[in-house]
């Protein structure tokens, strides 16, 4: 089997996608600091500098994380995520995505997800996609992209509290016949 590479840098010409690295904490942290980000999260409190902090390192830790750029500026535009961790045989999460509130709306998260699909289907027959049951913005943002609702379920303990998360997946059928695939 071909190795795995979770920090791929990956670019569509606008967006650019790199491995996240220490030193793009103030960046990072200056999007992640809005709290209408995460206002409908479960981790509704992340735009913490001590939340974040503790988000920030397991996405070090995490092996997959990546940096959210503007290739012509380099500017941090928001992060996401590679992980095993919860995935099941054959799969790779995409999560843990945030970007600045001007990018929402527009073809940004399209393209991030296209991207990072993608990539991952090259490794794994599915990507799915771990999000809190009431996130209605980041369920309709994965449909929108072809991700269909399993039956899978998980609770996840976020901001002092156990939330229920739903799972959606992609897998390489849906991303061939699918909006991603354009």
């Amino acid at each position: 089997m071909t190795a795995v590479d979770l920090q791929p840098v990956l670019s569509d010409g606008d967006i650019r996608l790199r491995p996240l690295q220490a030193e793009d904490w103030p960046a990072v942290y200056a999007v992640a600091s809005d709290p209408l980000i995460w206002a409908v999260h479960p981790a509704h409190d992340r735009w913490q500098e001590p939340v974040f902090r503790a988000f920030f390192d397991d996405a070090m830790r995490s092996g997959g994380a990546l940096a959210i750029t503007r290739t012509a500026t380099g500017e941090i535009i928001g992060s996401s995520r590679f992980d095993r961790a919860r995935a099941g045989d054959g799969e790779v999460e995409i999560g843990w995505t945030f970007l600045t509130r001007s990018e929402w709306g527009g073809t940004t998260n399209f393209t991030i997800k296209r991207l990072m699909v993608g990539h991952a289907l090259r490794f794994f027959e599915r990507v799915i996609f771990v999000i809190g049951k009431d996130n209605v913005r980041s369920r309709r943002a994965v449909e929108k992209i072809g991700a269909r609702l399993t039956e899978r379920t998980l609770d996840v303990p976020m901001a002092g509290a156990m939330a229920s998360h739903v799972l959606y997946a992609i897998d390489r059928d849906d991303f061939a016949s699918g909006p991603l695939s354009a």
